[in-house]
């Protein structure tokens, strides 16, 4: 079959089509974290309980992403796409409807099972609707989605929240999740390599231990810090859990003559190292996404739409960014470019740990565009690296392990800096108040200072010293705080710059050369 065949359609339209459900389904990873008070004041649940909302929708979906490129196979990759996409958009609808966190928890696990399957089969569309010399901007698209959706879901979900009502985060999703499965119905047609497949059988065992073991796994990292980790019963055993299942799967897997998850593609150089950037491309997008927003409302004050609003700018550099390096890669060998990336990023996250307690929103907003603006030099080159040498028949599993792969960066990523950060807390909290004491010349004069200004306002002498005193404690709190977001980017700084050293021992890509695609596994 031509070409032609395959691609009847415009790529670009393709593109269009399968990334409006896919950005959707990415939002949501993020967009409901600045809403949690309001569901939990809503549905009469406490703040711990809400959090669940969050976890059951990371856990289903973390269980689908890997099983996707298997799934596309049984039932056909645009047949599962398109349920996909009419399962999300069902499954939003009822947790905007939801009247209890139960209930709204349940919902929520199904729009993590339902909507898993949209990023690897949208990125898997994508790939094979684009020829070869054409990945770089293919996965400019993807890329697209895959990093602007995390940017922007808390400043929409704070923009809706405060100005709606929590329930319109998932409303919305539904006008938008029939006009993608019309569209893809009406311009997606899927080549021989991506139609369903006679499957002899199912391994249930397989799919039973991959279900497990990233079921726990995504539990131990999501509830690990407000558990207390290690020192917790719970989170001991599904960390048991986890290890055990996901050691078996990998064991049975690699033994199966058609596995759920094709592992065996991790012994291609190309696909495997580039694999392992994009596990740190999530880390880097996910774990910053969540602390810049957190720096903001607690030391400086700013609600959920402001803080938002921080991260807005940055996803407007990643977009500009975007095509700009989806045309390099066909010019600079990928590993240069991810090395690149690795290090402007490492340079935003290290500025990011100078502000002090007078930095301004116009700061802010600059320290995130430099955070961001060398995530499409990591996406774009390590995706198109991974995909050089996969054939067509492989590109739905590739896509799922790829998905994977990021996704567990971002949760893994996530749990590393909130660990870093509340231990920076208690460090830099102990090493300043060292210094609250009567043989500290500095102590004594801001304590002098504020008592006399206190005074000034007819409060009596002995009053004034206590809120004086309180009021330097509270400035220390607040400066320990923000000491404790600079050791916490300092540490993805660090883990940013070793990677791009490694990036630079990467096997080299030959996409100019056209490489052909190795054989499905």
């Amino acid at each position: 079959m031509s070409d032609d065949t395959l691609r009847p359609v415009n790529p670009l339209l393709i593109s269009i089509a399968v990334s409006l459900a896919a950005f959707m389904e990415v939002l949501d990873t993020t967009i409901a974290n600045v809403a949690l008070s309001h569901i939990s004041g809503s549905l009469g649940a406490s703040s711990e309980e809400s959090t669940w909302v969050l976890t059951s929708y990371l856990v289903a979906n973390g269980i689908i992403l890997p099983l996707s490129g298997w799934l596309s196979a049984l039932m056909g990759r645009k047949n599962f796409f398109i349920f996909c996409i009419l399962g999300f958009t069902l499954t939003s609808f009822l947790c905007g409807i939801a009247t209890s966190l139960p209930m709204l928890i349940v919902f929520r696990l199904l729009q993590g099972l339902t909507g898993g399957g949209l990023q690897p089969s949208q990125q898997a569309i994508i790939k094979d609707s684009f020829p070869a010399e054409k990945l770089g901007m293919a996965f400019a698209i993807t890329g697209i989605t895959t990093v602007l959706a995390p940017i922007l879901g808390p400043t929409l979900g704070g923009l809706i929240t405060d100005n709606f009502s929590w329930r319109w985060i998932f409303f919305m999703n539904v006008p938008v999740g029939l006009l993608a499965a019309f569209l893809v119905n009406s311009l997606v047609v899927d080549p021989p390599s991506a139609q369903k497949q006679k499957v002899d059988s199912i391994d249930y065992i397989g799919l039973s231990l991959i279900a497990l073991g990233l079921g726990a796994l995504q539990i131990v990292l999501d509830k690990g810090q407000q558990e207390d980790w290690f020192d917790s019963s719970f989170i001991i055993i599904f960390a048991i859990i986890a290890a055990v299942g996901l050691i078996l799967a990998v064991f049975w897997i690699l033994r199966q003559k058609n596995p759920v998850v094709e592992l065996k593609l991790f012994a291609i150089p190309s696909f495997s190292l580039p694999c392992i950037m994009i596990f740190f491309v999530g880390f880097a997008l996910y774990s910053s996404a969540m602390l810049l927003p957190m720096l903001v409302q607690t030391s400086f004050g700013y609600d959920a739409t402001l803080s938002g609003l921080v991260l807005s700018p940055g996803g407007i550099a990643t977009l500009f960014m975007m095509p700009i390096v989806g045309k390099l890669v066909n010019k600079i060998q990928a590993k240069y470019l991810i090395s690149f990336g690795m290090l402007l990023s490492a340079v935003g996250m290290w500025a990011t740990g100078l502000v002090t307690p007078q930095t301004g929103y116009g700061t802010f907003v600059l320290v995130r565009a430099l955070q961001t603006v060398g995530i499409p030099f990591l996406f774009i080159p390590a995706s198109t690296l991974a995909f050089s040498k996969i054939s067509p028949e492989s590109s739905s599993n590739a896509s799922a392990i790829v998905s994977l792969m990021r996704n567990l960066g971002g949760s893994i990523g996530i749990a590393l800096v909130t660990n870093k950060l509340i231990h920076s807390q208690q460090i830099e909290q102990a090493h300043l108040v060292q210094h609250l004491t009567t043989a500290d010349p500095g102590y004594q004069s801001a304590i002098a200072n504020y008592t006399q200004s206190i005074m000034n306002l007819g409060v009596p002498a002995v009053q004034a010293s206590t809120m004086a005193i309180a009021k330097i404690y509270q400035e220390l709190i607040q400066q320990a705080n923000i000491l404790a977001y600079r050791d916490a980017y300092n540490f993805v700084a660090i883990i940013l710059v070793v990677l791009a050293v490694v990036a630079l021992f990467m096997p080299s890509n030959a996409l100019q050369k056209k490489s052909a695609p190795i054989a499905s596994h």
